[in-house]
């Protein structure tokens, strides 16, 4: 299934240029973050970035919402909005049919045993399509970048949903009306098979078959080659750090991980966040999900 020509791109890396510290501070960008939050932990380094540049005036963060039902999912969500002083923050997990896929490391035990956080199940989270639903609705028009790192469930779901409480619109008009773009760490260029397309694929071609509006791909050769972890865990001055703690405890679990984590979804927030220059050029087409999870690019 293929998306509108030219509203959709995807990264291709470029000459890297340094920022000027003089340049002008734009005004923050308004960002809901869907992310599976378990299976890999560069999610933990997704979130970290987020807070990161909220703290610097750079990002508003809406809501976090996860698309992976893992019991940890909606507390894990809570533990880092929590020790970045967001307690409040919208939560959502999906109710209906989901992944239900746990952290291999148990990093997520972990973390939520040792820092404090609010929601402390599943139960205790809103449903992901009624975030979207509620947070979208009280935004202006074409002001909100969704940047997904996981699944597409949350989104296709969106897409499917009818007019409700907060909204008269269906999900695909309220989405064109709120929604400036989309930025997916997803898919594998200019052709392969990629986690996150993959696990719920039927989900995958849905939106990336008829999102309305531009899509931004993170493609999995983008985060592959930056490495991400090592420096914070060497870092003795860091301590009490949910992230640092997950990035110690998973890093020595596999061979490849040795020098840091691959930076898929941390290349996705960047973008979302910061915009693709000085870092990466790109490139306008379409793309195609097969029935088993694959793409292709047009």
């Amino acid at each position: 299934m293929n998306i509108i020509k030219y509203c959709c791109f995807i990264l291709l890396p470029c000459l890297m240029i340094i920022e000027s510290p003089a340049q002008k501070k734009s005004k923050p960008v308004s960002i809901i973050f869907d992310s599976d939050i378990g299976p890999d932990y560069d999610d933990v380094g997704a979130i970290t970035l987020l807070h990161a540049f909220a703290d610097q005036g750079e990002a508003k963060i809406l809501a976090t919402v996860a698309c992976n039902k893992y019991p940890n999912a909606a507390a894990v969500l809570s533990v880092f909005n929590t020790y970045f002083k967001r307690p409040d923050l919208p939560i959502g997990v999906p109710k209906g049919d989901a992944a239900n896929m746990s952290d291999e490391q148990h990093w997520s035990d972990s973390i939520v045993a040792r820092y404090q956080h609010n929601i402390h199940s599943n139960d205790n989270a809103e449903d992901a399509v009624e975030v979207y639903r509620k947070i979208l609705s009280q935004q202006p028009d074409n002001s909100v970048t969704i940047v997904t790192v996981g699944f597409l469930t949350n989104l296709a779901n969106l897409m499917k949903s009818h007019p409700d409480e907060y909204s008269q619109l269906d999900g695909v008009k309220l989405i064109k009306q709120k929604v400036k773009r989309l930025v997916s760490m997803a898919g594998k260029f200019p052709e392969g098979k990629e986690f996150n397309v993959e696990i719920d694929s039927a989900a995958s071609q849905i939106v990336f078959g008829k999102w309305p509006t531009e899509v931004i791909f993170s493609g999995f050769e983008i985060g592959e080659k930056i490495k991400t972890g090592l420096p914070l865990v060497q870092n003795n001055a860091i301590q009490n750090s949910p992230t640092k703690d997950v990035f110690r405890i998973a890093l020595p679990m596999a061979e490849e991980d040795k020098n840091g984590r691959s930076s898929w979804d941390e290349t996705a927030v960047l973008v979302a966040v910061k915009g693709y220059e000085p870092w990466y050029s790109v490139e306008a087409g379409s793309i195609v999900v097969n029935e088993d999870g694959s793409n292709s690019w047009d």
